[in-house]
């Protein structure tokens, strides 16, 4: 018995409707373009809204010698030389712009008694260039975004899961799938596809995205259309993830607690960072605490939990309620624990996807024609570890250029080919999984993937570790096989489990067999058996498919911008 299907046409599908999404979809109906976005989860839920620090721009309201061209020499820096250097010119000259269009539309950014939009430091900055909104600037943009779409009436559905990308002659002509509440299904013919459905995080055990989000869908969308999947490797570690309660393992910590002066220790009562980094202790970058916390847990100094302290109690109390609003609440609610008081137990957690879908620099078009990637799914602006605050304002940046990119591929198409047998594969892929009755249950086969991804392919990686990995995540994908998917009066959400299970064995193999390709540390990705960098491999890892990784070159950064580059000092700074 078929579930009714309801047959949709528009110029431009996108699929996610977090910032970059959203931004996408503002661009295409302010130019007056056919535009439909669809999501799994309700728009005013998405991922952005929980990013806390804050969106950069050179925009030297502070610091007036600062300059997009350093901005672009940080970030390059930053990203151990692996981001692609027209991505970033594009994105650090365009953000003044990405800005003023938030403005426009409202956002309601904090202010200088003048009327100029604060800036503070960020991480490995120059200078202060990171605008922000309190602590929670993503919600704040989120909400924006949600306001213009709704007052250019751009229609979003936000009960449905996308299964397919539907291609055929390596152009996209739509895409399919179902309702997450009564199973219906969906056949949405497009002239372009933006994929904007975020990264994979989610595949690991402690990670600061929710259930059901981040689960790699993007990659697995993307692959099946015939896309490639660059450096999925270089995954963000945040250093201070919550460890307790279970079912909030990851919640961040903002990093604002360190900036203000939190400090770390181990279970012993050590300031541990004086080991790692003794200049810039709790203001080192990312990747360096995220490493230093994971060691001391992992050589016995850990707390019970099996984590560090976080300590904030020291400060003066009104430092804690004005500056650090969101952490005193999120942990009054989730642990009962007064921050003012007591320290904070935190540990590592997966954060941010810095590889995505292969996409050209100018237009983030994915070598399938019609077909872009925006956003965390994307990739090449902030290779080995990614500026704070970068993620924001490229949803602002590439979003307008891709779906002005849309419109104009919508505009010159002469006639769109479908393609009966694509569509019919989208269909019986959903019967099929459907009709599954086997005896493996979805949600207990993610955990053993989450397991087998923490465990092999955390913070710290090396050769056996990598390869046993790879041996169990072979036996779980034949496990995968014989899944039983149970709808109930609730809806479909069985089947949309089993979808994520599906994209996160696809993200965990791409990430395990470019891991084992990245025989050297940099950045985030650690390899205890290849401890230095290798110049030989300042190259990006693309990723088309089991067993497959190629090696693409960099392009050379521009003069003016390596004249720029240099150690920046993060005394007094909030770090990243």
């Amino acid at each position: 018995m078929h579930s009714p299907e309801h047959r949709i046409a528009t110029s431009v599908l996108v699929i996610g409707t977090g910032g970059a999404g959203l931004r996408a979809a503002i661009e295409l109906a302010e130019r007056g373009v056919d535009v439909l976005a669809v999501g799994k989860r309700p728009k005013a839920d998405a991922h952005t809204s929980l990013a806390a620090g804050g969106i950069n721009a050179a925009l030297a309201t502070m610091d007036p010698e600062d300059t997009w061209q350093q901005h672009a020499a940080d970030t390059l820096k930053e990203s151990y030389l692996l981001a692609n250097p027209q991505t970033v010119r594009i994105v650090t000259e365009g953000a003044a712009r990405g800005i003023d269009d938030l403005q426009r539309w409202g956002m309601p950014f904090a202010r200088e008694q003048d009327g100029r939009i604060s800036q503070r430091f960020f991480g490995a900055h120059a200078y202060r260039r990171t605008a922000y909104a309190g602590d929670y600037t993503g919600l704040e943009i989120q909400r924006t975004l949600i306001n213009r779409a709704a007052q250019l009436d751009v229609p979003i559905l936000d009960t449905v899961y996308i299964t397919r990308i539907l291609v055929r002659d390596n152009a996209v002509f739509g895409a399919y799938g179902f309702d997450l509440t009564d199973g219906s299904r969906y056949v949405i013919h497009a002239d372009a596809v933006i994929l904007a459905a975020g990264g994979h995080t989610r595949i690991w055990r402690r990670t600061s995205s929710r259930r059901d989000e981040n689960t790699g869908d993007s990659f697995r969308l993307a692959v099946l259309a015939g896309c490639r999947i660059r450096d999925p490797e270089l995954v963000q570690f945040h250093p201070s993830g919550l460890i307790a309660p279970e079912n909030a393992a990851g919640t961040l910590v903002s990093e604002a607690a360190r900036g203000e002066g939190g400090i770390l220790r181990n279970q012993l009562g050590e300031r541990f960072m004086s080991r790692y980094d003794p200049e810039r202790m709790e203001l080192s970058t990312r990747d360096r605490i995220a490493l230093a916390a994971y060691t001391e847990i992992k050589e016995g100094r850990g707390t019970p939990g099996g984590g560090v302290w976080l300590d904030v109690s020291h400060l003066p109390r009104e430092t804690i309620m004005t500056r650090l609003p969101r952490v005193y609440q999120t942990l009054l609610e989730l642990q009962m624990l007064d921050i003012t008081k007591d320290p904070i137990e935190i540990a590592p957690t997966a954060h941010y996807s810095m590889g995505g879908v292969w996409v050209r620099p100018e237009d983030h078009g994915t070598g399938v024609g019609g077909l872009y990637a925006i956003g965390e799914a994307a990739s090449g602006l902030h290779g080995a570890n990614r500026l704070g605050g970068n993620s924001l304002i490229e949803l602002l940046v590439f979003g307008r250029i891709v779906g002005q990119a849309a419109a104009e591929y919508s505009a010159g198409l002469d006639a769109q080919r479908r393609s009966a047998d694509a569509l019919d594969a989208a269909r019986a892929e959903v019967d099929n999984l459907l009709a599954a009755d086997g005896p493996e249950n979805v949600r207990s086969l993610q955990r053993a993937l989450r397991d087998i991804m923490t465990e092999y392919a955390g913070v710290v990686r090396d050769e056996s570790g990598l390869r046993k990995g790879l041996a169990e995540l072979a036996a779980a994908q034949a496990r995968i096989a014989d899944v039983g998917v149970h709808p109930d009066i609730a809806g479909f959400q069985d089947l949309a489990h089993a979808f994520d299970l599906k994209s996160a064995a696809l993200a965990a193999r791409a990430t395990i067999e470019t891991a084992l390709e990245r025989r050297e540390t940099r950045g985030c990705h650690n390899r205890s058996d290849y401890p230095e960098l290798d110049p030989a491999l300042q190259v990006n890892l693309v990723w088309s498919g089991p067993g497959s990784v190629e090696r693409e070159a960099i392009p050379p950064i521009p003069g003016e911008i390596a004249a720029l580059m240099r150690e920046v000092s993060t005394v007094g700074k909030l770090v990243e």
